[in-house]
């Protein structure tokens, strides 16, 4: 049994308490004994804890010329390797060799990989490239030893220093190498690659390290000696430096005083001009995973969590940057970590997963902005490299670097350079490498699928719609390579967790003022009945769509969202689709708009981008013809996307389509995304029964063809719309495991029929439980996580 925070209980005195405070408003050097004593704060003493802290920091950012604006770098993260030969027992990061054959994995992503992971976060804005990996997995696994000996590198840290290499210089982002434990030759191989880098110092106690059983032992570069004397030679070698504590993992608050002092210590023996080498302390709680030693062990007390920031900010002073990751707390501790001296949110990405902690998604980068504003600061992107080593970039920045940083940094400020329009997910122009170099393209050799496939993962808007088509008609070992490339985009984008959403239908279809003998009909009555017992069941997203009957008045739309909303406060409404909202406006004498409004007062959160088959008049005209028309759906979605609702996004696909009009629907889908940013999720939907089930290409099993649809889905929509939905009631579960291994990563939601008038649900009599879904996704070697309706982290109830 693991201790769930610390090893010893965090006591001091009241007037023990005082007194390091007193010292700490006054600005006196603390200590360890003082930061211990600090620790233990709660109450009033806690309060004037982050008080202090929090004007410690705004002084520091008032100095520093940026007052009242909290940092982030926008990132792309690439895990390198997996392997490692450290036994962390709170890890999921690390894959054993065994395990990486069973999720058909590489030992280490190729430089080709990384490119095309790299290029499309370059689309999206992104100027910080995080290079992760395990430690030395070569001194342990003699598959990495081959894997390096077979690619001509010496070390798995030469081959770190030869991807940032490449990484500035076909597509001028800027690397931040993290290879774990290094020597001084290897911080002087790295120093001209990467204009910073970074190892957490996690905490100096040597018990967790040499006591069996305890987070460390058995991992040799977790020796707290080893990884201090990193952080000194990093200093000596004036590399900007990342370091941190990891809060909860049975360290003593004893552990977590000397920690921060021993960083501020190596920090402040190292100055130049004033100015210390370590960049920024993250100060990060420690988070129970499954599958690991860990996994029972409760996460780190929220205020003890909390204390620790403000101690940090203590410790290390005004001019230091303190980083919390924000996708590690909820949204609603931001404000407490703010409080307590925190100005950088860390590294957050719009396209890649966090692959160290894959259970906890990234927070929208809007979303990060407005929650920093609504906390009366204002966020603002920086470089890899803090602004202060920017500045002083004769000093810090090693001379191969310097131009690359100088491109994009701003010169007054060293923050990043502002895009003409530098919104969460808005593209920057101007960046060198914008695109995959066109001579390159264009001297591959014959535009094979494999090429097709390749050229595509690196941009999904360098293949023209005759090499789509071709992608998505490919067959036999041809497809096989098509769907392990998705796949391969698929892991290194979005990561490795396959989610759910607990839900429940609701056919709108189905309301009526009165009860009637079909059970398919229910009553404002029943509306609430079903949304609390769905509640109860567990379900965190209700479902409602439909156009109500032309008998039924069209406040029933309003109405049942208000009803449900009253049984189940919590309950996230994702309701109505562009047919049902047109019709809710038409009916009611309202615009678009004002029915959209109406719809959000009454509780609607998100809605369903459905009710289209194809984005084809033709194809509408023939499959669907009492369908909204395109022009109008596209009029309804982008209308609700701008009214602030997000979206889910389908195609139902194998009727009459051809695979020029497949294309051109995730061309448009990609088109609307780009100008709304609303879409969470596609959904690839066979069209079964009498009218559908055509192969797109004759003699094509149908999995195959489920498979080539998945797969160029994620190609193509890559960097755009970012989760790709299994269709389960549609494919059946076990072709869905099948295509999540075609580049889906989620399998949708329950569809739980609950208590209260089950028929009264689209696709009743089909439900996946959760425990079943994990078991399918178990099969897959992958973490299995349930979702928000947005694909957040659900929180407790």
């Amino acid at each position: 049994m693991f201790p769930s925070v610390t090893a010893s209980p965090r006591t001091a005195s009241p007037s023990a308490v005082d007194a390091a405070l007193a010292r700490a408003a006054a600005g006196e050097r603390l200590d360890a004994t003082d930061a211990e004593t600090l620790l233990a704060a709660t109450g009033e003493h806690l309060e004037r804890l982050l008080e202090i802290a929090g004007d410690l920091r705004d002084a520091g950012l008032a100095a520093s010329g940026r007052p009242g604006v909290i940092t982030y770098s926008r990132k792309v993260f690439v895990p390198l390797t997996t392997l490692c030969r450290d036994r962390c027992h709170y890890c999921v990061f690390v894959d054993t060799p065994g395990q990486l054959l069973k999720k058909h994995k590489p030992a280490f992503m190729s430089a080709e990989q990384v490119l095309a992971v790299v290029r499309q976060g370059l689309a999206s804005g992104c100027k910080e490239v995080l290079l992760t990996l395990g430690d030395r997995p070569e001194e342990r696994w003699p598959e990495a030893r081959a894997w390096l000996d077979e690619h001509g590198f010496a070390s798995t840290i030469e081959y770190v220093a030869h991807i940032a290499r490449r990484v500035t210089a076909e597509t001028g982002l800027l690397a931040h190498a993290n290879p774990g434990v290094m020597t001084v030759d290897e911080l002087r191989m790295l120093r001209p690659t990467a204009p910073s880098m970074g190892m957490m110092l996690e905490t100096t106690s040597r018990r967790l390290f040499e006591e069996p059983g305890q987070v460390h032992f058995g991992s040799p570069d977790k020796d707290p000696t080893v990884r201090l004397e990193v952080i000194e030679a990093a200093g000596r070698e004036r590399v900007p430096f990342t370091t941190g504590i990891l809060v909860g993992i049975g360290e003593t608050a004893r552990d977590r005083a000397e920690s921060l002092v021993a960083i501020r210590e190596a920090h402040e023996r190292h100055q130049v001009d004033g100015q210390g080498h370590v960049q920024e302390v993250i100060v990060q709680n420690f988070r129970a995973k499954p599958r690991t030693a860990m996994q029972g062990a409760p996460d780190a007390d929220l205020l003890e969590y909390v204390a620790a920031v403000a101690v940090a900010r203590l410790v290390m002073g005004p001019r230091m940057r303190i980083q919390v990751p924000p996708n590690l707390s909820d949204a609603t501790e931001f404000g407490l970590l703010v409080r307590a001296g925190a100005d950088d949110w860390g590294g957050v990405s719009p396209l890649t997963a966090d692959h160290v902690n894959p259970e906890r998604p990234w927070p929208h980068l809007d979303d990060l902005a407005r929650m920093t504003a609504e906390l009366g600061f204002e966020l603002r992107e920086r470089l890899t490299a803090q602004p202060e080593f920017v500045l002083a970039a004769q000093t810090w920045i090693d001379p191969a670097l310097r131009p690359a940083v100088a491109a994009l940094a701003d010169p007054e400020t060293g923050l990043a350079a502002l895009a003409a329009n530098d919104s969460g997910d808005t593209p920057v122009d101007g960046v060198p490498g914008d695109h995959p170099d066109p001579d390159l393209l264009s001297s591959l050799p014959e535009r094979t699928v494999k090429r097709l496939a390749e050229t595509a993962a690196a941009d999904p808007l360098a293949l023209d719609d005759a090499e789509w088509v071709a992608l998505l008609e490919a067959t036999g070992d041809e497809l096989d390579v098509l769907a392990a490339t998705a796949d391969d985009v698929r892991r290194y984008t979005v990561g490795e967790a396959v989610t759910l959403v607990v839900n429940r239908n609701l056919t709108s279809t189905g309301l009526r003022a009165s009860a009637t003998a079909d059970p398919a009909t229910f009553t404002l009555d029943d509306v609430g009945a079903i949304a609390a017992d769905a509640w109860d069941l567990g379900a965190t997203e209700l479902c409602v769509q439909g156009l109500l009957a032309a008998s039924e008045d069209p406040a029933g739309y309003l109405d049942i969202a208000r009803r449900a909303k009253a049984a189940a406060p919590g309950m996230h409404l994702h309701a109505y689709r562009p047919q049902d909202v047109r019709d809710l406006a038409e009916r009611s004498g309202l615009t678009l708009d004002e029915a959209l409004a109406a719809m959000r007062g009454a509780g609607v959160d998100t809605v369903p981008g459905t009710g289209v088959k194809v984005l084809s008049e033709r194809v509408r005209g023939l499959v669907a013809p009492t369908d909204l028309e395109i022009d109008g759906w596209v009029e309804g979605i982008t209308a609700a996307h701008r009214a602030g609702f997000r979206s889910t996004s389908v195609i139902f696909y194998g009727h009459v389509e051809t695979a020029a009009e497949r294309i051109a629907h995730l061309r448009q889908l990609r088109a609307i995304q780009d100008d709304t940013r609303g879409f969470t999720e596609f959904v690839p939907i066979p069209l079964p029964g009498p009218a559908g089930g055509v192969a797109l290409v004759p003699g094509r099993a149908p999995l195959d063809e489920h498979r080539a649809m998945v797969a160029v889905s994620r190609l193509l929509l890559s960097g755009s719309i970012p989760h790709i939905q299994i269709p389960w009631t549609r494919v059946g579960r076990e072709a869905s495991v099948v295509l999540l291994q075609s580049g889906g990563d989620d399998l949708g939601g329950t569809l739980l029929d609950g208590r209260v008038k089950p028929e009264a649900g689209i696709e009743h009599g089909l439900e996946l439980p959760v425990r079943d879904a994990s078991a399918m996704v178990s099969r897959l070697f992958r973490p299995f996580r349930l979702r928000t309706t947005t694909y957040g982290q659900v929180g407790p109830r």
